[in-house]
């Protein structure tokens, strides 16, 4: 039995950007999918935080344990809240890191802490992604992981240069930036982040499905920048990095800012 009655019946409700759902997972007693008009944003389930079900979401879990091994404190940046997944993921597997999450819809804040209660240790904070990050102090984070879209698309002031230049400054010199990217054939907007991204940090991966990275299918692409762990892609998996990297970048060019 969920938080509010019928376990199986779906929670609807208007939020900023537009419907918010809750869809229960018949196979999961305490799993709960949240869509934002129709696009699933996050994966919960209130009995296994360590449970991760979309395959960008298992990508970022073994990033996360490639990374952060030996640490055992970290203060970490989730950019966009959604149903704060990895943060509940990190604060299950790792209790000593500190958690900001940044949300920027008090609508989806509100169904989420209501149906999903999340552990209060995990700080949440209303606001804007490129506003908050501009905000922090110089080398105050080890860890930032961007995870912003309105529906399907990453906002401009996330995929711009100023955002890859703040998030350098606001990470340790060994700290690690984390981006969930989406994008179609023939990758033209995962192209621009690496070029964008480049701008500020010398070491870029690329990790994701294969098939997406080959640009045959839509889908989600991981580009990580800083201090990057030695990846290991699985059989339906590829890294890009390095001179492959470059290649795959092609001409891109940066994203500048727009004038604000």
């Amino acid at each position: 039995m969920g938080p509010h009655g019928n376990r199986r019946a779906p929670l609807r409700t208007l939020v900023t950007s537009g419907l918010a759902e809750l869809r229960p997972d018949p196979e999961r007693p305490q799993g709960w999918t949240l869509l934002v008009n129709g696009v699933p944003q996050s994966y919960v389930d209130l009995a296994d935080p360590g449970h991760l079900e979309f395959p960008y979401e298992k990508q970022l879990g073994a990033v996360l344990r490639l990374w952060a091994p030996h640490r055992v404190r970290e203060k970490v940046l989730h950019l966009g809240g959604g149903g704060l997944t990895l943060a509940r993921l990190l604060h299950h597997t790792r209790p000593g890191f500190s958690q900001v999450v940044v949300e920027r819809d008090p609508e989806i804040l509100a169904l989420v802490s209501r149906v999903l209660p999340f552990p209060g240790e995990i700080e949440v904070r209303l606001g804007d992604a490129r506003e908050e990050l501009e905000a922090a102090e110089p080398a105050s984070f080890g860890l930032i992981i961007s995870d912003v879209f309105v529906g399907a698309a990453m906002p401009a002031s996330v995929a711009a240069e100023g955002f890859a230049v703040a998030a350098r400054r606001a990470l340790h010199p060994d700290g690690l930036l984390a981006m969930n990217l989406t994008d179609v054939p023939p990758l033209a907007h995962t192209r621009i982040q690496v070029a964008t991204t480049r701008s500020a940090f010398d070491e870029l991966t690329l990790y994701g499905n294969a098939e997406v990275l080959r640009g045959l299918r839509v889908g989600n692409v991981i580009l990580l920048a800083g201090n990057v762990p030695m990846i290991e892609a699985r059989k339906t998996e590829r890294v890009i990095r390095g001179d492959d990297l470059s290649i795959f970048m092609g001409g891109a060019r940066p994203l500048l800012d727009e004038p604000r």
